[in-house]
């Protein structure tokens, strides 16, 4: 059912406190964590408590959750040090775009030049 943990999914179970994350921020909705396999120096993934399995999904059943994952990220920003010079935000929605989790999450990345158009 969409909105409940999923047996399946890694960040449910990161949520869930079963699968250990480097955890900058947490707020009643969100969690953010230090990605594993980083592609800036500053890259922290931004998730919801509740599962839906991508961005637009989330959107659609929960705006207001997803205005929350985007305020987290914002607030990760600062945290971290990248409000300044600039950073990027990116959610990947669908294989075809990258998504390899189906869990909704954005992507805050800093620290380094990003290029346009991206990858």
């Amino acid at each position: 059912m969409a909105g409940e943990p999923q047996a399946d999914c890694l960040f449910c179970k990161i949520v869930a406190g079963e699968v250990p994350a480097t955890v900058v921020r947490e707020s009643e909705t969100a969690v953010a964590f230090r990605d594993i396999n980083p592609q800036a120096p500053t890259h922290i993934l931004v998730i919801p408590k509740v599962h839906y399995p991508d961005a637009a999904s989330l959107a659609a059943a929960e705006p207001q959750i997803a205005a929350d994952i985007l305020r987290e990220a914002g607030e990760v920003a600062v945290q971290e040090g990248v409000d300044e010079k600039g950073f990027r935000i990116v959610f990947n929605t669908g294989a075809g775009a990258g998504q390899t989790v189906f869990h909704a999450h954005a992507h805050v990345l800093g620290g380094r030049g990003l290029n346009w158009p991206p990858g």
